[in-house]
């Protein structure tokens, strides 16, 4: 039992590991490319972005080390997988659509009185928006809810291998720094000083509605994966419905500070995400168990 338990731990910072090994690969590039190039880009924004690249590729190496099949991951037949897409973009409505609406109605999502907005401008900003959206959970969906975990299932209990996979995936959103480090400072260093103040910031005592709720939603997104086999596509478009939503929303509203149920949002994140989603996820999360027990036993 103890021989198992200590694997776990191991299993558990492994993941940690790789990110930080990828972390700190990306500032060594990142200096190196400055150095090149010349004042471009902020030495912050460029370890950002080539962390992020860095991991996203990794999975390739990761899923022959793993001996995972694309399946394992969580990938359907092409066929299959755009039906899973379109089904987790209404998913994704469906499960945030009334987050958003109870957010007007308590008054903390006001709209933008100061911006003029015209049938064409609205149209593009939603595709514009729809695309990133996309983009952004092609992107880490493939990396947390595929690669991450399946490779930790293989080791660790389903229940912990969801818990860690969502604690990673809520995580991965706070390690960021603002600081801009002047391009004549810059010293093989730098970048390590960028990764260190970045990963602090999981310990900022602000974010912490906003890491309760992605913590949530990584253990709804992991749920579809664990209850549905080869069901990425889902988590995928699921998740593009989300962020699709919030940048609209960040477009055509306003966050109000005064509102007297502020509270249930991230003053420091997006002005959505924060206690009533990870309430609302929470109480989708136990629906389902509720309604699979039950057609389990209507079944004997």
């Amino acid at each position: 039992m103890m021989k198992q338990a200590l694997k776990s731990v191991y299993y558990a910072f492994v993941p940690l590991l790789i990110l930080l090994f990828f972390a700190a690969l990306a500032s060594v590039v990142s200096y190196i490319i400055l150095m090149l190039a010349g004042d471009v880009i902020s030495m912050r924004k460029l370890v950002s972005k080539a962390a992020q690249v860095f991991l996203l590729f990794s999975i390739f190496p990761l899923r022959h080390y793993l001996k995972l099949s694309w399946a394992d991951i969580g990938f359907a037949k092409r066929a299959v997988f755009f039906k899973q897409v379109v089904n987790g973009l209404l998913l994704g409505l469906l499960t945030l659509m009334p987050v958003m609406l109870v957010l007007y109605a308590l008054d903390i999502s006001v709209i933008d009185q100061s911006r003029e907005w015209t049938a064409t401008s609205i149209t593009i900003r939603t595709l514009l928006a729809l695309l990133l959206a996309i983009l952004i959970s092609l992107g880490e969906e493939p990396l947390f809810s595929g690669i991450l975990l399946a490779g930790l299932r293989k080791k660790i209990a389903v229940a912990f291998a969801v818990l860690l996979t969502a604690t990673y995936y809520s995580a991965f959103h706070f390690v960021k720094t603002k600081t801009d480090i002047p391009y004549d400072e810059l010293h093989i260093g730098s970048g390590f000083q960028l990764m260190g103040e970045a990963f602090a910031n999981v310990l900022n005592p602000e974010i912490i509605s906003a890491f309760i709720a992605l913590l949530v939603v990584g253990i709804f997104l992991a749920t579809i994966r664990t209850q549905f086999s080869s069901s990425i596509g889902i988590c995928i478009g699921c998740h593009a419905a989300w962020v699709w939503q919030i940048k609209l929303g960040k477009d055509f509203f306003n966050t109000n500070a005064d509102s007297d149920y502020y509270y249930l949002v991230s003053a420091y994140y997006d002005g959505v995400v924060g206690y009533l989603v990870a309430g609302w996820l929470s109480l989708a999360i136990i629906l389902f168990f509720i309604w699979k027990k039950a057609s389990a036993i209507s079944r004997l």
